[in-house]
Parts: C-alpha cells; structure tokens; sequence
C-alpha cells in the first residue's frame, strides 16, 4: 500500500459496527459514514442533531437510527439525498416517515414526479414498490448548514454524472462530497438522460483534485484528494485517444473495438460502468 493510502486508512478509526445491512464507520468524534447498498452516507451527528448526505438505502434506515440515537440526544434529523436515476433511487428512503427533513436539487426531485408547479405528480412505481416515498424539499443552487460545529455547504454544479449534481463541504472535517462524479469503484457514469456532461465532471474533478482535503466517494472508502487527479488523467488520456481515432474518422464501433482504455481497466473498469460502455461515453461526448 502507498504511504499516503496507508496513512490515510490509519486516519479513520475503527470500524464501529457492520451487518448485511450497513457498515458503520467512524470518521471523526462528530462524523459517521454509513456504507448501504445504495451508496455512501456521510453524517455530521452532536448535539445540534444529525445531518445526512448522500444515498441510504431504505433497508438501512432503521440501523443508521439506531446509530444515530446512540450519538445525540437531539431528535433533529435531516437528510440531503444525492441524485440517481429513477430505477435506482430509494427517494426518501423512509426518513420523512421518521420525522426527518429531507430534502433533493431541484431537478432530481422533479424526475421523481416533485417540484411541480401545481399537484404533484404520481409517485414512480419503482418507489412505490420499495415502500419508499418522495422528499417533499427541494433546493436550486445553495443550500447550508451551521451544526455540531461545523459549516455544511452544499453547492449545485455544472451538469456531470446528471444536471442535479452538487459538491457538498465539510469545512471543519475537511471532506468532500461529489456524488456520482466520484463513485470510487471504477469509471465514473454520464447519464444522458438526466442532463449528464462529461467535461463537468472534468471540471469538478479538476476544481477539486488539487486540495488537501479527503473525498467520500459514492461507493468504497474515503480517498486523498489525489484519487480524483488520477481519474481526470485517466479520463484525459482516454479522450485524447478517441478524439485521434474521431479525427481519422473510424467509427464508434472502430474506436471501442481499439479498447482505447486498456491501461486503465484493471483499476477503472470492475464498476459500474464497464470499459467499452466508458469509451461510448467518451465517444459521444465529441457529438453534437
């Protein structure tokens, strides 16, 4: 293991609890990651209560309260849930049922039928399904939280993985949130169908690639700040290729067969998003 990787997993204390459920992990006094079956959690828990960010699973949610009630005795809770595609979503994941503010981007909520303008519309089956509801808050582009002393910002950017992603900042625990455009276990997906860009996810991978502060991925552990430098290169080389084979014209089938990501699949390309489906990405990021 490199000296940085190793420090850094020396960083996080101990696992605290884990079950088929969720792990738990302890990140800092006041900050817990919860690792469910739909993504990352990260919580700022004391004594203003507790504050959620990322992707729980409906199945999680009795074990994170459980979690949580051990941590404050303050029954506030509040949950910013990151966007996902319809078919993945767990929507409120039950935490408006608990009493939470719960709350999605705007754009995100609208693909699960919310943020109308009049009657909202039909909760997606898919939810409906999972026993799941609809987070009846919405926000555009800021939304912050001064708690358990610490400054929680929350910012809307450029469309990336989809047009609702935001960077969320842990001022004082010095962690960092992007969704989606991080998803720590491969190559990163643009979802067209929800307004997703590559070149933003370039660009939040660049803004923040330099700092010294650490990246809760969607999926997986914590990671230096370098990780995401390393995958904007990876993703960098890859485009330069396919725009060279573009430019002397080969088709899409040409330039996938090519396997222009070869040297970075052992480490990209076990996720979600499979090499040749990472080279359509890039391919048809160079259409109009």
């Amino acid at each position: 293991m490199e000296p940085s990787r190793l420090l850094l997993a020396f960083s996080l204390a101990a696992l605290v609890a884990s079950s088929q459920t969720v792990t738990i992990r302890e990140f800092s006094p006041s900050m817990l990651i919860f690792q469910t079956a739909s993504g990352n959690v990260a919580a700022s828990v004391g004594p203003d209560g507790a504050l959620l960010i990322g992707t729980p699973s409906l199945e999680s949610t009795p074990e994170i309260s459980a979690a949580l009630a051990k941590r404050t005795k303050s029954p506030l809770r509040y949950l910013v849930v990151a966007p996902q595609d319809v078919m993945h979503s767990q929507g409120d994941a039950g935490w408006v049922k608990q009493g939470a503010f719960v709350a999605m981007q705007e754009l995100a909520l609208q693909r699960l039928g919310g943020h109308a303008m009049g009657m909202p519309g039909p909760l997606p089956k898919h939810l409906l399904d999972l026993g799941a509801g609809r987070p009846p808050v919405s926000f555009s582009d800021v939304m912050t939280f001064d708690m358990n002393g610490d400054s929680i910002h929350i910012i809307h950017q450029k469309p990336g993985y989809s047009d609702a992603d935001s960077v969320v900042h842990f001022h004082t625990a010095k962690l960092i949130y992007l969704g989606e455009v991080f998803p720590g276990d491969g190559y990163p997906l643009v979802d067209k169908s929800q307004g997703g860009d590559l070149k933003g996810i370039m660009a939040t991978l660049r803004n923040w690639g330099a700092s010294d502060l650490r990246i809760l991925p969607a999926r997986g552990e914590v990671a230096p700040a370098s990780d995401l430098k390393e995958l904007l290169s990876a993703i960098e080389s890859v485009r330069a290729k396919v725009k060279s084979m573009i430019d002397a014209h080969q088709s899409e089938q040409d330039v996938i067969a090519a396997h222009p990501s070869a040297e970075f699949d052992a480490r990209y390309g076990q996720g979600r998003v499979k090499p040749d489906q990472f080279v359509h990405e890039i391919y048809a990021s160079f259409s109009k």
